[in-house]
């Protein structure tokens, strides 16, 4: 044992003395050049290249970093044996992550690439104005060199891509809205509508399902094309149809934030233009109840149908604007249909990408067909009286029936005469949601009852004449008699804001003597 120690020692001291002669007799640029040229050689030799990314570029923090790492989280957490758990700010799920010097194995268009996390102790740190982690980390791609040209031009893509969809999909989406003074404000956004529990006919909401995701996944169709790549959508139909689940429903399957826009808060189109560019891209930009928001102004119905300016005449004969022509009650609102129009289909609504504009209504007829075309409202959306398809998916939600129930055949039977919107059926289902039973029964009576009172109105009064009562006093609780204390010789002799409004006014005409 004694023999194996000296020996050791005399082999350790062997080497230390070649070590100091290398030193002496090599210079460290000598060194370095050799190492340099190993290093090339063996590269040479080697089928494999590598690429490396680290957590932080000079003093920024690098993106592709924070790119892959979200990446390989999506499926780390089935092939990884270690993994590291993090959950963001503002985000609702936990992200998996590689440990320090693990490995991943990654399969893009039939070709294999090596991901591995990379962990070290950094060095003693130079004075800088942003103080850097005491670890230093990155990633270390490894492929094979024939695969070199695949890995740059799409597959870092590719890592982006996902990692972006990822993000947008764990973040907490956001609510914007626009008030005076304040461009846009945020709340979260928890709207539980989806599209599965949507009351809608099913081969209707699959179109819609497709539609959506036709559009989101056509950034390449788009650029190829020459289109902006947005796309508009107009609900349309009676209250109480889902146009707002609708549009929740939109947001939750695409994971988009949405912004409210409120069209009477905004005086110019100057001002549209602004909120417009200050909303991001992967955003629902909603318009609720066009119709009623705000009186374009610069078109006449003598000219071209559905615009709503109005004249009157003074004492003296002379023309003057009324307040709705001039922006409404507050007068100092001028947004134009021009404007209107160029911010859903002009140079300014190319200033993002990936958005989706929707307008509601509840009277579709009344909007102008300048807005109605295809690049602006390119898909129409009739939110219509629930359907016993819709009926069946509201009995899922509200009762947890998956299969058929006793009463079916007096549903599917009333259902269609009774002419209800979901929003009342609803009302129904939940009063009695703890007995399905007497629910189901207190329906049938509902939708019989209802059925029995459409056919008796249409029979004494006339085909579709309670359309019009209903929307004569839907008209009347939405919209105010304007009045004017300008002037009490002016007179009223505007046709359309009569019927903008819902009511009538006897019109009298005097003369000045």
């Amino acid at each position: 044992m004694k023999d194996v120690w000296t020996t050791m020692a005399s082999i350790m001291g062997v080497w230390a003395f070649f070590q100091t002669l290398l030193h002496t007799v090599f210079p460290p640029e000598l060194r370095f050049a050799a190492l340099k040229f190993l290093h090339r050689l063996t590269t040479y030799f080697s089928s494999y290249c590598y690429y490396d990314i680290t957590e932080v570029d000079g003093v920024n923090t690098n993106e592709l970093y924070n790119a892959v790492q979200l990446y390989l989280s999506s499926f780390a957490s089935i092939s990884g044996t270690r993994l590291s758990l993090t959950r963001g700010l503002n985000s609702s799920a936990i992200t998996f992550g590689l440990s320090n010097n693990d490995r991943l194995i990654d399969f893009y268009k039939g070709i294999t690439v090596e991901w591995e996390h990379i962990v070290t102790q950094r060095q003693g740190q130079t004075f800088s104005w942003r103080p850097l982690p005491d670890e230093k980390r990155g990633f270390t791609l490894r492929v094979r060199k024939n695969n070199k040209h695949l890995v740059l031009n799409s597959y870092l893509d590719f890592v982006m891509e996902k990692a972006n969809g990822l993000r947008r999909r764990s973040q907490d989406r956001l609510l914007y809205t626009n008030s005076r003074g304040h461009p846009w404000e945020s709340v979260p956004f928890k709207h539980p509508s989806t599209f599965d529990t949507l009351a809608m006919d099913p081969l209707k909401k699959a179109e819609i399902m497709a539609d959506l995701r036709d559009f989101a996944d056509g950034k390449i169709f788009y650029q190829k094309t020459g289109r902006a790549w947005k796309r508009g959508y107009l609900l349309y139909g009676p209250p109480g149809t889902g146009k707002s689940s609708m549009i929740a429903a939109m947001a939750n399957y695409l994971g988009y934030d949405i912004y409210d826009l409120e069209l009477s808060e905004v005086n110019t189109n100057s001002e549209l233009r602004k909120l417009l560019m200050k909303t991001s891209s992967k955003s629902i930009i909603v318009i609720e109840d066009i119709d009623c928001s705000i009186n374009l102004t610069n078109r006449n119905r003598n000219g071209y149908g559905g615009g709503n300016t109005c004249t009157r005449s003074n004492s003296y004969g002379v023309s003057a604007s009324t307040p709705a022509a001039n922006g409404g009650d507050d007068g100092g609102n001028t947004i134009t249909l021009s404007g209107l129009l160029n911010f859903t289909d002009g140079l300014w609504s190319c200033c993002g990408s990936e958005r989706i504009f929707v307008f509601t209504t509840n009277h579709i007829e009344k909007l102008d067909p300048a807005l109605l075309r295809s690049g602006r409202m390119d898909m129409h959306i009739n939110m219509s009286y629930c359907n016993f398809p819709a009926l069946k998916i509201l009995l899922r939600n509200y009762l947890g029936y998956d299969e058929e129930c006793d009463l079916e055949k007096e549903l599917e039977e009333f259902v269609g005469a009774a002419e209800m919107t979901p929003a009342d059926i609803s009302e129904v289902l939940i009063k009695h949601r703890r007995d399905k039973n007497k629910a189901v029964g207190e329906l049938v009576e509902v939708l019989k009852l209802t059925a029995d009172e459409r056919k008796r109105v249409k029979s004494t009064v006339g085909n579709g004449s309670h359309e019009v009562e209903d929307e004569e006093q839907e008209k009347r609780a939405l919209d105010s008699p304007k009045e004017e204390n300008e002037n009490d010789e002016l007179q009223e002799n505007c046709h359309d804001c009569e019927e903008k409004d819902g009511y009538h006014v006897e019109h009298e005409d005097e003369e000045i003597k």
